[in-house]
């Protein structure tokens, strides 16, 4: 009887695990997972979670009945440290496992600021937060629940949605970024300034082309015999020369792809681990899904690393489908989404600067009622819409066309967009 060992056990290992039971699969499948929590979704952790709207409970993938009662073997707080793909086993700090195929799905962590008690050498120094697991969205909630004045370090999606978070909780936020707006390498400037005016229409102040170059923390007196003193965080320095008092300091500037274990086991890595359409790495028994992995997109003739929810829940189940043998190419239009404020928004594409031309609008942009197109030669390289549903399918549907638009046409709104 064949095992499949699955080393990562968030979305996109659960849902692979889902997958290899509901095609069928009856041999082992054994789940790996370096968090002593159950499979959990991360959107959650900047949304509902942090906003105390949702319970913890309605962040994990399945019950925690479901793995015994689908003989998944869940072995969670065990971290792989090995493979060894001639002999086809896995090395953790419990032991050794053997795989018939194995799937990375070890997603990726939050970048480290280099900065003296940033937590990237040592620990981080008290009021400094990172937001990746479900343990930082709770610690970083009731430290908004006091109305801590808080500094943001990057105005990506975790930057503006923990930004939104503070702000609901009414404290004082200000969010440092190097770039000349918000998201500006995720959507560019058109759409960067939109967020941005819509943050500061909520009491955000930003300060764009700065970086945070020094972390504040007072001078304490020496310990007494036994006792503990922990440093905690007064306020940040800009490379502008700003003074900014923070009880509270979010770093938000990316994820790393933990893809370590795979460069070491000597599988192509680059920005991630490199598979092709069907998800297969270098190797042929192994697979990767998820952050982690920079996959052949054939749609987009080029591998792309996608960090999105919506990569690892579609990833892990056509990685359990090409574990099985079936005919996978992983072509799939990148999906994300968003909720600020009375803001929500859905966006299909990867509309990053350079991939287009052109950017034009449907609806009402001020109002924030509006769907963007970003357009390269004509063609829809991605779509937006924000405060306006039901229209995901239409825009993935253009864009996969691949064909020449009439902008004039995409921008009427008494034109169905099935019919531009």
């Amino acid at each position: 009887m064949a095992t499949f060992v699955i080393v990562g056990a968030g979305l996109a290992g659960a849902k692979a695990a889902e997958t290899l039971r509901s095609e069928g699969f009856d041999g082992d499948i054994v789940l790996f997972g370096a968090e002593p929590e159950r499979p959990y979704e991360r959107p959650p952790l900047s949304k509902g979670l942090l906003l105390g709207k949702a319970e913890r409970e309605s962040a994990f993938v399945h019950p925690a009945s479901w793995y015994l009662e689908n003989r998944v073997d869940f072995r969670p707080g065990v971290t792989v440290t090995a493979i060894d793909p001639a002999a086809h086993t896995v090395t953790s700090d419990g032991g050794t496992a053997a795989y018939d195929k194995l799937l990375l799905t070890t997603g990726a962590s939050a970048r480290r600021l280099d900065l003296p008690g940033a937590g990237r050498q040592g620990p981080a120094v008290d009021g400094v937060y990172y937001l990746r697991t479900v343990q930082e969205s709770e610690r970083l909630r009731a430290a908004f629940a006091t109305g801590a004045r808080v500094v943001i370090i990057g105005a990506g999606w975790i930057g503006l949605e923990t930004a939104a978070a503070a702000r609901l909780a009414d404290c004082p936020v200000t969010v440092v970024e190097p770039e000349p707006s918000a998201l500006h390498r995720t959507l560019g400037p058109e759409l960067g300034a939109v967020f941005g005016d819509l943050h500061r229409s909520h009491g955000v102040e930003f300060r764009f082309g700065e970086t945070v170059t020094l972390l504040v923390v007072p001078p304490h007196a020496p310990p007494r015999p036994g006792e503990t003193v922990v440093p905690r965080i007064s306020g940040v320095i800009t490379s502008g020369g700003a003074q900014i008092r923070a009880d509270v300091v979010v770093v938000g500037v990316g994820v790393i792809p933990n893809d370590a274990l795979a460069q070491a086991a000597g599988l192509e890595v680059s920005g991630g681990v490199v598979t092709d359409a069907a998800l297969r790495t270098s190797d042929p028994d192994i697979y990767a899904a998820g952050d982690v992995a920079s996959s052949l997109n054939p749609l987009l003739g080029r591998h792309v690393r996608v960090d999105h929810w919506s990569n690892a829940l579609n990833g892990g189940v056509a990685a359990a489908k090409s574990m099985l043998g079936r005919d996978i190419s992983y072509d799939r239009v990148p999906y994300f989404f968003s909720d600020q404020y009375d803001l929500g928004m859905e966006c299909s594409g990867l509309p990053s600067p350079g991939r287009y031309d052109q950017v034009v609008y449907r609806g009402d942009v001020p109002a924030r009622e509006f769907i963007a197109f970003w357009l390269s030669e004509g063609r829809l390289v991605a779509g937006m819409n924000v405060n306006v549903w039901d229209v995901t399918d239409d825009i993935q549907s253009l864009i996969r066309s691949g064909r020449k638009l009439d902008p004039t046409r995409l921008t009427n709104p008494d034109i169905p967009l099935a019919e531009v």
